[in-house]
């Protein structure tokens, strides 16, 4: 049964579908067969994997008028699979909200293929309206990509009151799997601020890896490719490559300790309170971060 996780953040450029082409294409290359399934009008993780406009994709399938299968690609990497979208699926958030359990329609397009992947990664648009409430009701869990700035921060108490709610009244499994950081520049004392202080109020739901700026990552989706075939040897993809390990390793799919030494870089210094309100314990799982 796959895991499915949903990647959620209502502020736009924050690398959110550059980390789901990329993680999900080093999952693939790791053995892991995965399923990108892009739930954002813009379709910017299906042009990020080559994909074009389709006649059929996820609105079509929402919509009822396809089933998922008939909507899926193969990529260019082996193993990694695309359900793709267009301008198209700006119209369901109209269309579905006075649809009974409108924020169901995805939970029950991903169950027929629900035993064939060993992931599923849904990208979701920057918002927290019915589309993004749609991929939190489908998830296992959630990953939130954050970018090393200030503004960030304060976005990301919205988050967890959004997920606390969905985790309350629609999806009792859905849990927080980890906070990645993004766009990271260690020559700017922000951003170092900004993980510490995060780190140290999240503990280890923050992933250790963290994603540097690279140009080459920025370049990758202009040619359609994820970065793992297009400049593999970046620092950018080898930050992808240690993502892919530690959430295996969090999935309980490889040792934790060989995914905890292919980890780069991770905040430890207390530096003040990070700013994102009390977070309830059950969002995170078993574990407690507030311990």
């Amino acid at each position: 049964m796959a895991r499915t996780v949903v990647f959620v953040n209502q502020k736009g450029g924050v690398g959110k579908t550059t980390t789901v082409i990329n993680l999900g294409a080093y999952l693939a290359l790791q053995g892991e067969r995965t399923l990108l399934v892009d739930f954002d009008p813009q379709a910017n993780l299906t042009s990020g994997v080559g994909g074009s406009a389709a006649k059929k994709g996820i609105y079509e399938v929402v919509s009822g008028q396809a089933e998922l299968r008939d909507v899926l690609r193969p990529t260019k990497v082996e193993g990694l699979f695309l359900v793709p979208s267009s301008i198209d699926l700006s119209g369901a958030t109209v269309e579905l909200v006075d649809k009974e359990d409108r924020n169901g329609y995805l939970k029950r397009a991903l169950a027929e293929v629900q035993g064939e992947y060993d992931y599923i990664l849904i990208d979701c648009p920057p918002s927290l309206g019915v589309l993004t409430l749609n991929g939190l009701v489908a998830a296992d869990e959630v990953i939130i990509p954050l970018q090393c700035e200030y503004f960030a921060l304060e976005g990301l108490s919205l988050i967890l009151q959004t997920v606390s709610l969905v985790q309350k009244s629609m999806n009792t499994r859905l849990k927080v799997a980890g906070i990645v950081f993004t766009m990271y520049d260690a020559r700017t004392k922000l951003a170092q601020e900004v993980v510490q202080q995060v780190t140290e109020y999240f503990k280890d739901r923050v992933f250790r890896t963290i994603v540097p700026r690279n140009v080459r990552l920025s370049e990758a989706p202009s040619h359609g490719l994820p970065v793992c075939l297009y400049d593999p040897a970046c620092i950018g993809a080898k930050s992808y490559e240690a993502l892919a390990l530690e959430l295996r390793g969090r999935n309980g799919r490889i040792a934790a300790s060989a995914a905890m030494g292919a980890a780069t870089g991770a905040a430890g210094a207390p530096v003040g309170h990070a700013g994102a309100g009390r977070v309830e314990p059950s969002l995170f799982g078993e574990s407690n971060s507030q311990e």
